[in-house]
């Protein structure tokens, strides 16, 4: 005779179909070298064209500055980092406006495009509320500035030791741009460099802080 002592055979499974796990998205690749030196390289190239233009107008477009403090022309601080006050303003821009580009869209391109934008914000914003009445402000500097800044610190906040190599290489190589943050040189917008290295520095702690 058989008995039972308090068993019970476990219920049978019906149709039931283990679900694996939901795959995780890998994250997007970064810009190549070479893709980001025809990105940045193209948009360098569209500097000279509009400075070629400009020369042809007659400065016509210089118009499209920062004024300092003229609610009407706040939108111009978006126009201002693509004119400059003649080549020679721009071919000083190019060599960094190339390097830092390169080296800050290979960061990724959400890091470059925050950098970007915050540095060219900041920087207009800088020169529209700081800069001496009756003066207009123009150029990619305060952009370079930006990239620049981006770069150095991006390594210490995220406490990265690859990226803290490339800042220190950036910083041997153009650290000697941070003077002009300072009032140094007339005629040169120190209002837009430190913006626009402001606006660098509050990308990178955004996007650490954002992960």
């Amino acid at each position: 005779m058989s008995q039972q002592y308090g068993w019970t055979p476990p219920p049978p499974s019906y149709g039931r179909v283990a679900v694996p796990p939901p795959a995780s998205t890998p994250a997007p690749a970064r810009p190549t070298l070479g893709s980001s030196v025809v990105f940045v390289g193209g948009w360098l190239v569209l500097l000279w064209v509009l400075e070629a233009l400009d020369v042809v107008l007659l400065g016509a477009l210089d118009g499209f500055g920062v004024s300092p403090r003229v609610i009407a022309e706040l939108p111009q601080v978006l126009t201002a980092p693509f004119l400059h006050f003649g080549f020679e303003h721009l071919m000083a821009n190019s060599l960094p406006f190339l390097v830092l580009g390169v080296l800050a869209r290979m960061a990724g391109r959400r890091p470059f495009w925050v950098a970007t934008l915050a540095s060219i914000l900041v920087s207009g914003l800088f020169a529209w509320l700081l800069s001496a009445p009756s003066t207009v402000t123009a150029g990619a500097s305060g952009l370079v500035f930006g990239w620049l800044a981006f770069l150095l610190v991006r390594g210490l906040f995220n406490r990265n030791w690859k990226q803290i190599l490339i800042s220190a290489a950036v910083f041997g190589f153009f650290g000697g741009m941070l003077w002009g943050v300072f009032p140094t040189l007339p005629g040169v917008s120190w209002q837009g460099h430190l913006g626009g290295a402001v606006g660098g520095v509050l990308a990178a702690w955004w996007l650490q802080r954002r992960g």
